[in-house]
């Protein structure tokens, strides 16, 4: 299980920064390396505890509304961390591949690091990343629209759009523009999600 995860894990990296790879490789190689391009960088930090409070907060914001929206609409047997359910400690490796590369990275990489940046560049800020929210959004309805009621595929659109831009909020506005902010709040909240299954608490 560990290996079958830190391979699947490196694979959708590859993949999801494949498109955002040619784009740079075409139009911005000369000006920034791609990992500078994308935002990993060190994050700047004007102020640590409004920081890290605005951190906490964006995470109670992600967590609550999308597991009431799980309770109430979706089958626990089709979220990804349904494969840890129950199996306590011993999935921790392959939850945190999941948790952090798999997903966490992979999706922050695509979203907030290629996609709104290049909105930004484009629309500016604000539109920026209400744009590449509603694709964040979208994408996870979508993939839900054939085993849910519609009102719930529209309830994972907003919450997770919410989540979206509340990542690429903090990112451009409490971190000089560095994903590894949104990076480590997508992959607690994940991980908080693995944990719930490894330990059955709901």
């Amino acid at each position: 299980m560990v290996m079958e995860s830190a391979i699947n894990a490196i694979i959708q990296v590859i993949l999801f920064s494949l498109i955002p790879f040619i784009w740079w490789f075409f139009t911005a190689k000369k000006e920034l390396s791609f990992l500078r391009w994308l935002g990993i960088k060190k994050p700047v930090i004007e102020n640590k505890v409004n920081y890290f409070a605005w951190c906490l907060v964006i995470i109670v914001l992600m967590i609550v509304p999308i597991n009431t929206i799980i309770f109430f609409y979706i089958d626990s047997s089709l979220l990804a961390s349904n494969r840890f359910t129950g199996l306590g400690f011993s999935a921790l490796v392959p939850a945190l591949f999941y948790a952090i590369v798999q997903t966490g990275l992979s999706e922050e990489l695509f979203f907030r690091g290629f996609l709104m940046k290049r909105f930004m560049h484009k629309f500016g800020f604000q539109i920026g990343n209400i744009m590449q929210s509603l694709l964040f959004g979208t994408i996870h309805g979508w993939m839900l629209f054939s085993f849910i009621p519609f009102e719930g595929v529209v309830l994972v659109v907003m919450a997770t759009a919410l989540a979206g831009y509340l990542m690429g909020w903090i990112n451009e506005q409490k971190s000089n523009g560095s994903i590894l902010t949104s990076w480590g709040i997508h992959g607690i909240t994940n991980l908080i999600a693995s944990f719930v299954a490894m330990f059955n608490v709901l």
